[in-house]
């Protein structure tokens, strides 16, 4: 299973990480952005994964304006606080 996470506060991604990596087993964390404009070109540049772990808020913005940007049929959990 292919991740992507997307969480701008590094404790709170360091955990989440942590979190599916012990909870999932066999994963790969095969991005971690903080930022929409990161996120969006690295998603029209790679394939997409199995699944993403997002915030809702991210530094630059609304994680919703990713999905405005790139139309994606992976499952999305939203994280936050």
């Amino acid at each position: 299973m292919k991740i992507l996470v997307i969480e701008d506060e590094k404790p709170a991604a360091n955990l989440l990480i942590k979190l599916i990596k012990k909870h999932f087993g066999e994963v790969e964390i095969i991005g971690n952005f903080d930022t929409i404009t990161k996120t969006i070109q690295w998603l029209r540049e790679n394939s997409a994964p199995t699944l993403i772990f997002c915030d809702i808020q991210l530094a630059d913005g609304l994680s919703f304006e990713i999905f405005e940007e790139v139309k994606l049929s992976t499952p999305i959990i939203f994280t936050t606080a």
